[in-house]
């Protein structure tokens, strides 16, 4: 099993820099959010991109994780009826097995 996150491609050289990710999401650290969101899987991530992704105007870059050894709890959100993976350390480089540039449109 693999769990996705989509980062900001300037996030993720920075990462590579500093030897983890600790973005959580859009403009918040993982400090800020207590976590980092993932999709359990493409049909997931198609949804994040339409409600949250559609007009940002950077590169993007696909993390696939390996959650083994990772701290990652499914959870709904309040505004879903969906349960969604979020890791709740700094993600070790190590963890993401690939990377693809993802573009929008």
């Amino acid at each position: 099993m693999t769990i996705l996150h989509l980062a900001l491609a300037a996030d993720w050289e920075a990462a590579q820099k500093a030897g983890e990710y600790r973005v959580s999401t859009l403009g918040r650290t993982l400090e800020q959010e207590g976590f980092i969101h993932a999709c359990a899987d493409h049909t997931q991530l198609q949804g994040v991109v339409q409600r949250f992704y559609h007009d940002v105007g950077q590169a993007l870059v696909l993390l696939t994780i390996d959650p083994a050894g990772l701290d990652v709890r499914m959870e709904t959100p309040a505004d879903s009826t969906e349960a969604f993976p979020h890791i709740y350390q700094p993600l070790p480089l190590r963890s993401v097995i690939s990377t693809v540039a993802f573009p929008l449109g």
